[in-house]
């Protein structure tokens, strides 16, 4: 074991400083990484959560005038006006912005997509400054049982 300065000829002094900076290099962008994906998920999560209230408000918004006339059988009659006017009303009440939304139905089932644009953690290294769109599906029925 050597124990004084090393050989001026040795090929092995001072290549420990390059893979030291590239291992940290590595595990910084891991981490960065780590918590922009981290940010993704839970901005979609309140997306998704948003749609799913969406939906259920305009699952329960029931057709009047379909009721009145027909009846009401295994499931509450929907219709799409009623059924956009319940979503814009929850996501009013709510407070929340989004980008874009629409509601349609078949009769008995809602369907509504929700869309926004966030920027997330770190998002100038790995989405070039852009912000990232996020957007949930959610449908709901609402049987009369």
């Amino acid at each position: 074991m050597r124990t004084g300065p090393p050989d001026v000829g040795d090929p092995e002094a001072g290549s420990t400083l390059p893979f030291v900076l590239v291992c940290w290099l590595v595990g910084a962008l891991m981490v960065f990484g780590a918590i922009a994906a981290s940010d993704a998920f839970l901005e979609q999560q309140e997306v998704q959560s948003v749609c799913d209230g969406a939906a259920l408000a305009a699952a329960n918004q029931v057709d009047e005038g379909a009721v009145y006339t027909r009846g009401v059988g295994t499931e509450l009659p929907l219709t799409r006006a009623a059924a956009e006017a319940a979503v814009a009303d929850q996501l009013g009440d709510a407070g929340v912005v989004l980008d874009s939304w629409s509601a349609v139905t078949d009769g008995a089932e809602v369907t509504v997509r929700c869309s926004r644009s966030v920027p997330i953690a770190f998002g100038w290294l790995f989405l070039a400054g852009e912000p990232l769109e996020r957007t949930a599906v959610a449908s709901a029925r609402a049987p009369t049982a």
